[in-house]
This record gives structure tokens, sequence and C-alpha cells, in this order.
């Protein structure tokens, strides 16, 4: 594994987003003296959170999966999980609605879920779901740590067993032709190939390897921090900052300064130049920030979203902490987000509402109800033409209309009256994560194509741009989602300090 040559004592992470958050407590705990440099007012970066009229909004993530990686994270620094977050485990992970009115609970518990598919899809389905979760895990574990947690220089580094066992289990056919292997209901082929447009594919194109998604959230679990997914980083600020990592907020970056092939130091927008032997970049765009470097020859970025986080006046009662709301359409849907540069006209629909869960998310109403908060997560097409994005679409005019949309199929879909109970809400579009900073205005970063994963993809030790230079997040390697910035940070950290397990 390559490493940052040279003196690296003092590290500046630029970001205090999950991936900077993540870097700084690897370093620290490693004994460097770490500085985090972040443009916001606090930490979070893609991770917000808005407070109003006793409703808190996670504006970022919404799913939180693997816990384990973050306990990970805070042992560097000798703390736990426990010291900072109370963290509960949904009985119900998901509930997946059907265009056709039925519905299926994903229980956390295996009996307890094929059980329910038993009873929704009939018996064979069941005995199926067994011996798929069986070949979730087992792909999981044959891809943690040879091909998703562990910095990779060269395709070279992933020749192994693992490889050939990866190869032998049809982990490079189609994740579409995967999940049908198993699966005769559509309503469960679906179930377990959504998880592929986390990665910015669409499942009729997504390599089997995939498949691991769903292991994260369907096969390990979903959990819940309270306070919100925003209280997570807020929990890791707070230990580093306990650690001896110093944190200047309100402070934007405007450029690197070099001497050779080194950075040494950062100017910030207020003229001051903080010095580093070593910068840590976790934007998603870093070639706009690090002199040198070279972007992506040809980009293939991810679809992007509509994201409606809501506060209402409304208990909402029997909707599950989690909703994946399936439209009748499907294959159709990945063309239009992916090929053809359109909003899906049949829309598959993520839906959180925390507040069944957590209490401390919304208010009582003065009648003592439960008010609830929502968030809904429409995927669209990014803003680049080159990933069957649509630049063209203004987003400004469409917002207001999208927004009556998204509403009314809301109402159709079973959460009735809620137009009419919002008091707080909260839109994101393209237009808005570009203005954030995000390449082709998509949260989801560099899609996970072939030509973008493992050893393809930008690697946390860039070869062009400054020799001491690192990068986190979800645009390098290992990918996008909480535990792969998570896991970044840790990538990130190893440049520097070497492998330390």
């Amino acid at each position: 594994m390559r490493t940052v040559p040279g003196p690296t004592d003092r590290v500046v992470v630029v970001g205090a987003g999950l991936a900077g958050l993540a870097t700084a407590l690897r370093l620290r705990g490693a004994g460097r003296e770490v500085t985090v440099v972040e443009r916001g007012p606090g930490p979070g970066g893609r991770a917000g959170r808005i407070e109003s009229g006793g409703y808190v909004l996670d504006t970022g993530p919404s799913v939180f999966t693997a816990p384990e990686v973050l306990a990970d994270t805070l042992a560097a620094v000798g703390e736990k999980p426990g010291d900072r977050l109370t963290l509960t485990r949904l009985d119900t992970s998901y509930r997946a609605q059907f265009s056709d009115g039925s519905s299926l609970d994903v229980h956390a518990a295996p009996d307890a879920f094929a059980a329910e598919v038993a009873r929704v899809c009939g018996p064979a389905e069941a005995d199926a779901l067994r011996r798929y979760l069986a070949d979730l895990a087992e792909l999981y574990r044959l891809q943690l740590t040879t091909f998703i947690d562990r910095n990779l220089d060269s395709p070279l580094d992933l020749v192994g067993p693992e490889l050939w066992q990866l190869a032998r289990r049809g982990g490079f056919g189609r994740l579409s032709s995967h999940v049908g292997k198993y699966f005769t209901d559509d309503r469960l082929r679906r179930l377990f190939s959504f998880q592929a447009l986390y990665a910015g594919v669409s499942p009729f194109r997504a390599i089997a390897a995939y498949a691991v998604i769903a292991q994260l959230d369907i096969g390990a679990g979903v959990w819940h921090p309270e306070g919100g997914i925003g209280a997570v980083p807020r929990a890791l600020a707070a230990a580093a900052d306990d650690a001896g990592v110093t944190f200047r907020y309100d402070a934007s970056v405007t450029e690197l300064t070099t001497s050779g092939r080194r950075v040494t130091g950062l100017r910030l927008a207020d003229g001051e130049t903080v010095p580093a032997d070593a910068v840590v970049v976790t934007a998603d765009a870093p070639w706009r920030l690090v002199p040198g470097l070279r972007a992506p020859r040809r980009p293939v970025w991810s679809p992007s979203c509509v994201t409606l986080h809501l506060g209402v006046r409304a208990e909402l009662p029997g909707q599950a902490h989690h909703t994946i709301s399936f439209g009748a359409a499907w294959e159709q849907v990945f063309d239009e987000l992916t090929r053809d540069g359109r909003p899906m006209s049949d829309p598959s629909l993520l839906i959180s509402m925390p507040s069944v869960t957590d209490r401390t998310l919304a208010p009582d109403s003065a009648d003592g109800k439960h008010c609830q908060v929502l968030s809904v997560v429409a995927p669209t097409p990014n803003l680049d033409p080159r990933s069957g994005g649509n630049p063209h679409l203004d987003w400004t005019a469409l917002a207001p209309r999208y927004r009556e949309e998204l509403l009314a199929t809301l109402e159709a879909r079973g959460y009735r009256g809620i137009t009419e109970a919002i008091e707080v809400e909260h839109m994101d579009t393209p237009h808005t994560w570009a203005a954030q900073g995000m390449a082709a205005g998509t949260p989801f970063a560099l899609a996970h194509t072939f030509g973008q994963t493992g050893p393809f993809r930008p690697s946390t030790l860039p070869r062009s741009g400054p020799e001491n230079v690192v990068l986190a997040g979800s645009s390098v390697q290992p990918g996008v989602g909480v535990p792969m910035v998570l896991m970044s940070g840790r990538l990130a950290a190893e440049r520097i300090t070497g492998r330390t397990s």
C-alpha cells in the first residue's frame, strides 16, 4: 500500500462530514496533530439537520446501518458508541409497499422475516429467502476485507482466492438475474435489487456483487440513533474534540499553498494560512481545490434525487419507520433516470418517519396527539448529460409542481391528510445539491459502475497532484453510503499512518 512520504505530524482535514470526522479520529488516535476545517457552522456535512417548531429534520441520510463500523471508528480514540449515542435496532427494517395494494414487512429477525414472506408470497419463496440471506452473508464476507474495506492501488491487489470464489458464485453477472435465480415473486425481486440505485446503477446493469448492499440493511438490520442521524456526526465531533482535535468552523478554504510537490498549508477566505504536513480533502470534486489533481476522465455520476422533509401535525397511524413504496413501473423508471434524463413517471419512493421510533424528533399537538416528521426521497436524473442526466430541467420552476405531485402520491399511498397538516418543510433538488458543491447535482457521487468500483474508483492517495494530499468521502474508495464513507476515513488515515490493523 502506498503512503504519503515525508513528515506527516500536522494534518489538516477539509470537511467535517462523516468522512472527515472518521479520518480525524483515526489520525488523532495514531498521535497526529489534527485540525478540521469546515465551511459550515458545525459538523455533519451531508448529514444535515434542521430544527424548527419542535421538529427535528434530518436532511441527509435517512437509513443507518452497520453500527460496527461506527464502533470501530470511535475505538480509535478509546470510545464506544454507547458513550455518545443511543442506538435502537428496528424490529421492522423496512415496510415494502407495492402497487397491487400488498405490503411486506422486512423484519430484522430471520424467522419473523421468513414467516412474513410465507404469508405474503408463499412458503416456497420463504424457503428461497433463507437461502438468499445465507448467500448475501457469504457474499459480504468474501468482499468486505478484500474488495471494500481496503486501500487498492492496482487491480492486481484483488488477485487471490476471494476473487475466484466471487466469480464462481456469479458475482460478475447481472444483479437482476442473480436475484431472479432465487425468487419467482416479482415483489421479492424488487425488494432485493432496488438497493443498486444507492450505488447509482440500474439493477439491470449492476453486477451481482452489489447484492451485498442488501446485506447491510435487509440482511444485518437497520438502526436508529436517538436524536436522528444528524446525532452521529455530532457524537463523532465531540469524541474528536475531547481527544484533542482542533475544529475551525465557518472557515472556507480558498486554495492549497504548495512548495514543489507538497502542500504546505491551506489559505482561508479571511486570508489566514493554516500550515500542514499533510492534507485530507473530503470534497465531492476535489480537483476543484487540489492543484494538479486530475479529474476522472469520463466520470459516470449517480442519479440525483429530490428530497422533501416535513414536520406534520398529524399522527399518521400504522405507518412504519422506513417504507419503500414501489410504483407499478420498474425497468422503465431506471431507463428514465439513467438514460432518458427525465423524472420517474411512476415513482418508487423511500419514505422515512423516524418519529414513530424517536419521540424527541417531533412535538405533541395541543390536543395531545403525536405530530410526525417525514423524509421522502424521490430519485431523479442528475445534471450531467454524459451520465444520462439532464442539465436542462429547470428545477427552480419544476420544484413547486414536483412537490405537489409528491404530496399527491403520498396521499394516494396511505399518508392521508398529510398535505393540510404540514407545519415545517424543506426541499432539495439537483440544483440545490449543485449549489452545495456536489458534482453533477447529485448527493450520491460517482456511480458504482464496474469501471468506477474497487481499484478502478479514485484512490484515497491519487497519483496526480501533490504527494501529501489524501482523499476521503463518497467519490473515492470504497464508495457511497454511511458505512462506506466511515470506512473511507480509515483508508485515508492509513495513507498517512500506514496500515494499523
